[in-house]
């Protein structure tokens, strides 16, 4: 006998399936996220202040 397989399951588990490579390639499109923008904006903002601060006045 054939195994039995609940049709709205399967098409829920195409329609995640897609909805996961579409978003990837959105992803890969736009580029990257507005807070990891911001993250590496300070963190650079952060490393330009401590080398300053150390930097040797002769």
């Amino acid at each position: 006998m054939a195994e039995l397989i609940n049709l709205n399951k399967a098409r829920k588990a195409r329609e995640k399936a897609a909805a996961k490579t579409r978003a990837a390639e959105n992803r890969a499109k736009h580029g990257v996220t507005k807070g990891a923008k911001a993250a590496t904006k300070l963190e650079a903002e952060r490393a330009r202040r401590n080398l300053d601060g150390v930097k040797r006045e002769d």
